[in-house]
Formats: C-alpha cells, structure tokens, sequence
C-alpha cells in the first residue's frame, strides 16, 4: 500500500513512472464518496494515480476554520486503497509543501477569484492555486480530476493552467448528493444529524430553477422564500452566472451556459452548491 509522507520518498517514485498517463486527485482528506467517484474515475483513466491528502492552511482564512477541518487519514487511506491497492498516496506535513513558511503567492486571475467565494474568504484562492502549483511541479500529472461542487474552484484552476501553459489535462467531474440531495463535503460531517437532514432542502430548491422558463429575479425570488423557511440557514449569496466568466446573468434567455450558485452558513459550517440551469 504505497502511502508516501517524505517528498524524497515521492520524488524517487515519481521518477520511477515513465509513461504519459499519470493522473492526480488532489484532496484535503475526510473521504466521501464524492472523492472516490474522482479517484474510481482516475483508476478508470490513468495507467497511475496519485491521491494527495493535505489540509493547505494558506487557503483558510480564519484559523478556527482550519482547526475545525476534519482529518482521517488511517480511514482515507483504507478507502483509497479498496479502489485500488496500487493507488499512490501522498499526505504531506505543512513544513515539506511549506519550508520557507504558511505563505500564497498572489495570483493574477482576471477577477475570477474575488466573485462569491473570494468575496468572502480573501486569499482563498491564492492558497489554493500555491497548493495546487506545488504539487502540479512535483506530481507533473497528465491528468487531474476535480469535483463541480468547488465549481468556482476548477474554473480559477482552469484559468491558471490555461495561462500558465500547464500542460496537465483539468477533467471536471459531476458532484455527487447524499439521499436527500445534500452535495457531498467533508464539511458535512460538521452538521448535526438534523441539520444535515434539513439541508437536502438547498438542493430541492436549486431544482425549482432548473430548466424552466424563470426569469432571474424569478429565481432569486424562489431560492430567498425557501430559505426564509429554514431559518437556521444563512443564505450567504444566491448568483446566476456564466460557467466560464463567473459573471452575473442578466438575461437567462441569451445566456449561454448559465449555473446557479449557492452559499450556506448553518451553525458556522459554509455550504456550497451549484447547478447548471440549461
């Protein structure tokens, strides 16, 4: 079961690897099935995978935020390893990504990364991209697999790969619900039983939007009413943008790839969610 914790031992097997389809699902540990329909699909596609499992503190803004982040790393890695046994780990220490110091380097991003998320979580971004560089340098991967749930989140990756000229390959994958429609997080395991029952609400309402003939205020109409029922919820932001700008819509009609975007808070614990509306 190759599990690497030392990047000396990583980059010797790295090294090892001559061929040209080596693919990387970068995570931040507490597995859900979520993560492994990413990591099956890797197996599915790849000659060989990496999973890396690293909390990356630059991209937390606030350290209780950090603290709270759950870990499971005996439990992750058995999951990993019952898709495949020669599936590579990677779950590094702060101080082997970070030698010099917790710092992100600021990145140039068009805006993408200071709209909803980045609106609220200044420099999150940054350290998402730091983290995603590093380990893009020392993986070099062909390919690389990230959810739609952190939809925002793969397009800034998209962006930066695009003007980077990085060479590995950004593969979206869709994201997948718990019963009640809840989108999968490692967050969710935050909630309290009733809350995470009661959230499947989010996605019931996303769905009122989706593929009707609504106008956008139609739409904000809709998600703020439902949220007005759930009043332990914080709707955080409700957007209708373009998949590839982030931009707001104006006109629903004309719009070509316009996604509804979600932001929760529930007892402190942030929720994300989005669908595509045509």
């Amino acid at each position: 079961m190759p599990l690497y914790r030392k990047l000396e031992a990583l980059k010797l097997a790295r090294s090892n690897y001559k061929g040209k389809a080596l693919g990387v699902v970068p995570t931040m540990g507490a597995l859900h099935l979520g993560h492994l329909s990413l990591i099956a699909k890797a197996k599915r596609e790849s000659e060989a995978v990496w999973v890396t499992i690293f909390v990356n503190p630059t991209q937390f803004e606030k350290k209780d935020d950090l603290d709270k982040y759950p870990e499971s790393l005996t439990a992750d890695v058995a999951s990993v390893h019952e898709i495949g046994a020669d599936i590579n780990i990677f779950a590094p220490t702060a101080t082997d990504m970070y030698p010099e110091g917790l710092a992100a380097k600021k990145q140039t991003l068009d805006g993408l990364d200071t709209l909803m998320e980045g609106a609220d979580r200044s420099g999150h971004f940054d350290g998402v991209i730091t983290i995603i560089a590093k380990l893009f340098e020392i993986l070099q991967p062909h390919l690389a697999y990230f959810g739609e749930k952190d939809f925002q989140q793969l397009q800034v990756i998209k962006k930066w790969a695009k003007d980077q000229h990085i060479l590995t390959k950004i593969i979206p994958c869709p994201v997948v619900r718990e019963a009640n429609g809840l989108a999968m997080s490692s967050r969710n395991a935050q909630l309290s039983p009733k809350d995470r029952k009661e959230a499947g609400f989010i996605y019931e309402a996303m769905l009122q939007c989706k593929n009707k003939s609504l106008d956008k205020p139609a739409i904000y109409t809709i998600i703020k009413k439902t949220f007005s029922a759930h009043p332990n919820f914080d709707l955080l932001y409700v957007l209708c943008a373009e998949e590839d700008s982030l931009k707001e819509v104006h006109d629903l009609v004309s719009a070509n790839k316009p996604r509804l975007f979600i932001s929760v808070s529930v007892t402190g614990v942030r929720l994300i969610d989005n669908v595509a509306l045509k």
